[in-house]
């Protein structure tokens, strides 16, 4: 039964607080009844006050849940050691205990006892490693925020994107390719999602007198493919650089140099790619649906050419530089771009392309 009032409980504890102390006392004098006595009180008043909680404690454990397993494996237990006992199977462990040769076994031991430390260590190294990791994501992330509330100054400036100043677009620029080098796959990917969907990366068409963009009267600004200016220029700043299982979609990589990049298992819907250099890049397993690799009409698309100016105006220079890149298992190509690709790929990228390219020929004469 429960002592459910506070200051009954308060006066029983109290009481058996002096048992204690006779019982303690009494041991000291050696007298027995006496402490029996004490004891005696200790328990009739602790008990009530004892038991209730941790009844209940057991009773919502998984024992006590499972009152039936847990008596049966008592049980059993019991029974073990009985039939250990009536099979003398006890006394022939003891006798087998004791001519163990404890030396040996402590050779044994201290091996074990190496192994764990050496265990003990390898954990500690990988928990420190992964710490470490954590951290790094942290300060790449607030290293990113930093770049982005930079960039917005700059573009938030009263006088409007980035407007025709040069050294603010140096700046910028700058500032994009150091940050571009030192994050990961996951932290250029949110860099250039970002500088895309501010209009950061697509040429605008601007005034002749301060370089303003103009608008297109839809709430957005004319993108001047030939002659416009971009905020920041990406160059060769992803040449070579790893963004493989990232999120790129309708990212605007337009005339990008993006050598021996590796976009592998990418979701690049929507990425425009024309006139971007691709070469030896790898596309495995990238979706491609909706990509844009090149402009104007199939028939007169043409890859890049460093030799002469791009002319999107007449349809003539299109397209993106694909040859000697990898599409394995790349999904949703359109029909347009597997023509496209087939047309522009040497011939160990011919065989990469989903689809094939049987039915058309490789105008690279190889």
């Amino acid at each position: 039964m429960s002592i459910p009032n506070p200051r009954i409980k308060a006066l029983f504890l109290i009481i058996a607080a002096i048992a204690t102390l006779f019982a303690s006392v009494a041991t000291y004098l050696e007298r027995d009844e006496l402490v029996y006595i004490s004891l005696a009180v200790i328990s009739v008043v602790v008990l009530p006050i004892l038991l209730p909680p941790v009844l209940t404690a057991i009773a919502e454990s998984p024992l006590g849940r499972r009152w039936d397993v847990s008596i049966s494996a008592i049980l059993a237990g019991s029974a073990v050691l009985i039939a250990a006992h009536v099979t003398q199977f006890d006394a022939s462990f003891a006798r087998w205990f004791d001519s163990l040769k404890w030396e040996a076994l402590g050779a044994v031991g201290q091996i074990l006892i190496a192994i764990l430390a050496v265990w003990v260590a390898w954990r500690q190294n990988q928990i420190s490693e992964e710490l470490t990791g954590q951290q790094n994501v942290i300060t790449q992330q607030q290293t990113i925020d930093a770049y982005f509330q930079g960039i917005s100054d700059l573009v938030l400036d009263p006088q409007g994107q980035l407007e025709d100043w040069p050294l603010e677009r140096a700046i910028a620029q700058a500032r994009t390719a150091a940050l571009l080098g030192g994050c990961d796959a996951d932290g250029r990917a949110k860099i250039i999602r970002f500088l895309s969907s501010a209009n950061l990366l697509t040429p605008l068409k601007r005034d002749g007198l301060l370089g303003r963009p103009i608008l297109d009267g839809t709430g957005g600004y004319v993108v001047d493919l030939a002659n416009g200016v971009r905020v920041v220029n990406l160059g060769m700043m992803l040449a070579a650089r790893d963004v493989s299982k990232t999120d790129l979609r309708n990212a605007d990589l337009s005339g990008a140099n993006l050598m021996k990049a590796s976009f592998f298992n990418c979701d690049l819907t929507g990425t425009n790619f024309g006139g971007a250099i691709l070469a030896k890049a790898n596309l495995r397993g990238t979706d491609l649906s909706r990509v844009k690799l090149f402009y104007g009409k199939l028939e007169t698309a043409t890859p890049r050419d460093r030799l002469h100016l791009p002319n999107f105006e007449t349809g003539e220079y299109t397209g993106a530089i694909v040859e000697d890149a990898d599409f394995s298992k790349a999904i949703d190509l359109s029909e347009d771009n597997r023509k496209y690709l087939c047309a522009w790929c040497g011939k160990k990228s011919r065989k990469t392309i989903p689809g094939g390219c049987e039915d058309v020929p490789n105008r690279l004469g190889r």
